[in-house]
């Protein structure tokens, strides 16, 4: 019985520090750039400048269906699947885009690199783009993320929007910011191009 309680609290505080490193170097994560415009209670105003993306197209229909599938690809292109066998850092956030009639998911870029000192991808698939300025409101939320949290915090976003007078376009979009073997301190985000001149 002894042992058992010994190996248990061995075990427990192995896991409380494997979070706490996992947490921390999330901070060091290389981050996509932008300028907070305005926070408006639960949602932000934001200009994000053009990045360097690379993004796959899939069939997928939801994020059940694209998050592992399109995660695995992207991975295999920065660690080492492309024309020079290079590994490129990982950044923060990926990019989902998930719709009725396909979906696509994006790396951002380190911001050392562009689509033309990039390597290319070994998989046809993969396309490197270089997004425009854009202008988007933000909505976050904690946890592990799943369609119905989308589903629902995108509903909650239009209203927010709505009640606020603020003018958007386009798909609502999600963005995943923590590997998933990370269990606390869980970000994700919806976010929307949105007219502002304020």
């Amino acid at each position: 019985m002894k042992l058992l309680k010994i190996t248990t609290a061995v075990l427990l505080v192995v896991f409380i520090i494997s979070q706490i490193y996992i947490t921390m170097s999330i901070f060091k994560t290389e981050q996509q750039k932008y300028t907070l415009l305005k926070s408006l209670g639960d949602i932000e105003i934001r200009f994000y400048p053009s990045a360097t993306l690379a993004t796959i197209q899939m069939n997928a229909r939801s994020y059940k269906e694209l998050s592992s599938a399109g995660f695995r690809k992207l991975a295999g292109y920065i660690f080492g699947g492309n024309a020079s066998n290079k590994n490129i850092s990982m950044t923060a956030p990926v990019h989902m885009d998930i719709k009725e009639t396909g979906s696509s998911m994006s790396f951002v870029m380190p911001e050392a690199y562009n689509t033309e000192n990039l390597p290319k991808p070994t998989d046809s698939k993969i396309v490197l783009t270089q997004s425009g300025d854009e202008y988007v409101a933000a909505i976050r939320f904690g946890g592990y993320s799943s369609d119905e949290k989308i589903k629902e915090n995108t509903e909650k976003f239009k209203t927010i929007l709505m009640n606020k007078g603020i003018v958007h376009h386009g798909n609502f979009r999600y963005l995943g910011y923590n590997p998933p073997y990370q269990l606390f301190g869980r970000k994700n985000e919806i976010i929307v191009t949105v007219e502002w001149n304020k």
